[in-house]
């Protein structure tokens, strides 16, 4: 295993520059997941970490190995495809072997690694299967086993769980972090899938347009989102626009609400707000951050309501509450009071892109 390091690393098709001077440390072990939306440049930068894709600019290593310009078979990547690219004529077990195969290991070493591989993703007893027996949660641990027989210095999984459904994919992603884990191999993933993201990397990278607009743990970014664009896809949020008042405790929206915050960041003219920060109260109530609202919507969602709320200046927030007793009973029309919690209420500029 070893570290990885990108160094000011772009890419440019004809006109279209997909990466933009990205730059990122990864720590040997560590699970780095690059997240944003379709295009944003995540897979681009993949294919450049294996040298699918050579970089138009800057520097990948690989520990101290400078592998810009080296291609695939010499980086020592293992590389999981969206689709697993397994071979449809080869076992279970030929498909595991294939990449030691390629190195010319001796094949009492094959074997011994292959064995260790499937047991590594509890596939002991499936070395005979054909693909098209296998279920696609089974396809998809063939396909990392595949990946790390090898032993490669840097693991990286491209949409790995995309092809499976909620449930699978639930099961699938814990099995995938336990397998890191146990391995202890430095890790790259592409998804655009923010609940995945949040649940299996160590730091997220978010993307848009080619560039990085936050590196961070995802309960940084989820509370300290550098931006709107990375609040809104980090998770659920209320935008209020408006700008810090001159007690410089609160934002003043533009319908005129004065709210407490925690938080107000230099030039911010977005205010945050996740709808579990904010306590919904039936008939009125007074204190800091209270404020009277109508119910629009109201959604059970089994363990919680959401609740769609129009407040009195016409400015809508969206809360989530728990369900579960009488007073979360929640009708349309009903009249309440919104309580914003003041640590939650953050002041965030809308620019999609790094400050300075």
């Amino acid at each position: 295993m070893a570290a990885l390091h990108l160094s000011n690393i772009s890419k440019k098709f004809a006109e279209v520059l997909a990466v933009d001077d990205l730059s990122l440390d990864v720590a040997d072990g560590e699970f780095v997941v690059l997240l944003g939306p379709s295009g944003c440049g995540k897979t681009t930068t993949l294919r450049m970490i294996a040298g699918f894709i050579e970089a138009s600019a800057g520097a990948v290593r690989i520990g101290a190995r400078d592998v810009t310009h080296d291609p695939p078979y010499r980086r020592n990547v293992g590389f999981v495809f969206q689709n697993y690219a397994l071979f449809p004529h080869l076992t279970v077990a030929e498909n595991v072997a294939f990449g030691l195969r390629r190195r010319r290991r001796p094949e009492r070493e094959i074997a011994e690694r292959v064995a260790r591989a499937l047991a590594l993703v509890k596939l002991e007893g499936f070395e005979t299967r054909m693909p098209r027996q296998l279920s696609g949660g089974q396809q998809q641990r063939v396909a990392i086993a595949r990946a790390l027989v090898i032993a490669p210095d840097v693991l990286l999984l491209d949409e790995p769980l995309s092809n499976l459904d909620a449930k699978l994919r639930r099961d699938v992603r814990a099995e995938l972090r336990r397998l890191q884990q146990l391995s202890g191999i430095t890790t790259v993933m592409v998804t655009h899938d923010q609940d995945e993201a949040m649940s299996i990397g160590d730091r997220l990278v978010v993307m848009n347009h080619g560039r990085v607009q936050q590196i961070g743990t995802p309960q940084a970014l989820y509370r300290h989102p550098a931006n709107r664009f990375v609040a809104g896809f980090i998770g659920r949020g209320n935008f209020l626009a408006g700008a810090p008042g001159a007690d410089g405790r609160s934002f003043v929206t533009r319908g005129g609400l004065a709210i407490i915050c925690a938080r107000i960041d230099l030039g911010a003219d977005t205010l945050l707000i996740r709808p579990e920060n904010i306590a919904v109260h039936p008939g009125r109530a007074s204190g800091v951050n209270c404020f009277a609202a109508v119910i629009e919507a109201a959604v059970f969602q089994g363990s919680a309501f959401d609740l769609d709320l129009r407040l009195a200046t016409g400015e809508t927030l969206e809360a989530q509450v728990a369900a579960g007793n009488a007073a979360a009973d929640w009708t349309v029309g009903q009249q309440v009071t919104a309580m914003i919690d003041p640590d939650a209420a953050v002041g965030i500029v809308s620019s999609s892109s790094l400050p300075a």
